[in-house]
This record gives C-alpha cells, sequence and structure tokens, in this order.
C-alpha cells in the first residue's frame, strides 16, 4: 500500500492592500528563520517601487525575499508563472531548513497556488470571441467589464472597462476554463497555515487614501515619467495596474492631476473591496483584526502563538 508523501509546510499572510501584510511577514519571518516569497503579482517588476508599495531596500535585507524584482517592467507575467515559480522556491526555501512564508494580495495567485489550480493553454475561440465583441456593442463596455469582474475579479483589477480588446481576451480566458480544479473542502496542496488581516472598512480606505498620498509624497509622478521615459508601453500588463495607470493618463494628458490621483484612490478602494470578496472563496483563513491602534505586535504574537501550537514551529 502506497502512502502520501507527506505536505510541505506553508504559512499564507493575506489580505487586502494596506493592511500591513509585509510588516506581519517580516515579523514572523524574524522569529521562525523564515524567508518570504512575494505573493504579489506587481511586486516581480523592477523600478516599479512606489505605485507598488514594494518594501524598502533595508526591508528586503531584513529577511530573504523570493519573487520580488525578478522581471523589467515590460514583461508578462501570468498566475501559472506564479504557481510554478513559487512552489519551486517553497521547497527550496524548506531544503535549507526555513520556513516559507507567503506574503501578498493577489488573491487568485494564491488560491491558485494552495488549491493546485491545473492550468492548460487557452486555445483562441473565434465564435466565443464574436459574441463577447457583440455583447460589449449592444450593451456597453460596463457591462462587459462587470461580467469580467464576476468571472475574474484579477483580471478586471488589472484592467480598464474602456480597454474592450483585453477585457474579451480576458473573459474568454475565464470562460475556457484555464482555472479548472475546485478542491474538496480545506484539501490543499501545502500543510499551510493561512493568517489574514482584516479591517473595519473606514479605517482601512483612510489608510488607502494615506498610502496614496505617501506615494505621491515620495516621487510616484516621477517614477511613472522615468518608466514612460525608457519607453516602457502605456498597454503593457504593469502599466495598466493601479497607480500607473492613473499617473501615466495625467503624464500623457488625458487627465489632470487632481484627477488621476482621485482614480488612484477610488480605483485602490474598488481593489480593495474586490479583494475581500475573493478571500470569501478561501475558508481556511484564520482572520485576524487590525484595530486603530495598530496591533501588529499582538497579531504576530498570536500568529507565532498559532504555528508553535500546531506543533509546527518550535
Amino acid at each position: 500500500m502506497e502512502h502520501a508523501l507527506p505536505k510541505e509546510e506553508l504559512v499564507v499572510i493575506l489580505g487586502p492592500t494596506a493592511t500591513g501584510k509585509s510588516y506581519c511577514g517580516i515579523e514572523l519571518a524574524k522569529r521562525f528563520h523564515g524567508e518570504i516569497i512575494s505573493g504579489d503579482s506587481m511586486l516581480v517588476y523592477r523600478q516599479m517601487n512606489i505605485g507598488t508599495a514594494k518594501p524598502s531596500a533595508e526591508e528586503l535585507q531584513t529577511v530573504p525575499h523570493h519573487l520580488v524584482n525578478i522581471l523589467p517592467p515590460d514583461a508578462s507575467y501570468s498566475v501559472a508563472d506564479f504557481q510554478q515559480q513559487a512552489a519551486e522556491t517553497i521547497s527550496a526555501v524548506l531544503e535549507r531548513g526555513n520556513l516559507p512564508i507567503l506574503v501578498g494580495g493577489t488573491g487568485l495567485y494564491i488560491k491558485a497556488l494552495l488549491e493546485d489550480y491545473q492550468f492548460c493553454e487557452v486555445e483562441e475561440k473565434p465564435k466565443l470571441r464574436q459574441q463577447l465583441e457583440a455583447f460589449a456593442s449592444g450593451q456597453g463596455n460596463d457591462r462587459l467589464f462587470d461580467w469580467l469582474k464576476r468571472e475574474d475579479p484579477e483580471a478586471a483589477a488589472r484592467l480598464h472597462p474602456n480597454d474592450v480588446r483585453r477585457v474579451v481576451r480576458a473573459l474568454e480566458t475565464a470562460l475556457s476554463g484555464d482555472r479548472v480544479s475546485q478542491i474538496k473542502q480545506n484539501e490543499l496542496k501545502y500543510d499551510a497555515t493561512v493568517f489574514g488581516l482584516s479591517m473595519d472598512r473606514d479605517f482601512l480606505y483612510e489608510r488607502i487614501n494615506r498610502r496614496v498620498d505617501r506615494m505621491l509624497e515620495d516621487g510616484l509622478e516621477k517614477e511613472v515619467c522615468s518608466l514612460l521615459k525608457a519607453g516602457v508601453p502605456t498597454d503593457c500588463l504593469s502599466m495598466k495596474s493601479l497607480g500607473y495607470r492613473q499617473m501615466a493618463e495625467y503624464l500623457t494628458g488625458q487627465c489632470d492631476f487632481a484627477t488621476a490621483v482621485e482614480n488612484i484612490k477610488k480605483g485602490t478602494r474598488h481593489f480593495a473591496k474586490r479583494q475581500i470578496t475573493w478571500y470569501k472563496k478561501m475558508p481556511y483563513i484564520r482572520w485576524f483584526a487590525v484595530d486603530r491602534n495598530l496591533n501588529y505586535e499582538k497579531i504576530v504574537t498570536d500568529m507565532a502563538d498559532t504555528l508553535v501550537k500546531s506543533g509546527k514551529r518550535m
């Protein structure tokens, strides 16, 4: 009789944007000889630091970080790429005798890794594409975009409703079933302890607005300007993301500065709302509420106690 191999150990810290995941991940890593694996689809890009809220150079050196600064800004990167690279990194960290800690907010990436989604190349389907294009023409771009938000909120977060070609392609991919596996209850690929950070919505939105203000103070406009001058196209994946798209619209004369700033804040708040909705599909998350006193020390201690009590780490 064959015995299944024991599952690899993994700790995950996820949550909406601006909840303090990076801080908790680093603090937990310090306690358990941890190495951090980024679960954020934007941190893979070099030269995109401010708009992605990338950990500082000092933070990146405090404990080992993986899947950060691995690609040029104009490169493509998919959930399947992440799934493969993260799995390889987790194995390598464990082989060194350290604890892999996956930290990030890209729900589809994390869910695909934990639940071992099986990906296949999606063939183009001209008939389906024609139907989607006809739907957009007849019902409007916003209706098409709402459809994409229901099918694949992560893809919707990267796209603009009026970018019909890409919205159609994303819907075509989602409807063609590239994400094919659904797990049985609590059957994860890893021996995973999944922590989530939550916040009162008003407090979260305040933090998002302040974070955007800090990004502007830190030079977001200059960062995006440098990318444009370096020839990074505005229609590549990274430049379609929150903060970069809106600032590029301002820099290319499509809107004024105040409008761009407001669109970044509003877009980020909407993104956080979609993240929260996505996490509801992951019943195995253990939630920790961050209060207005920023009770991170207690949260990290409680996370550490959970790991010790589970027998995973002494």
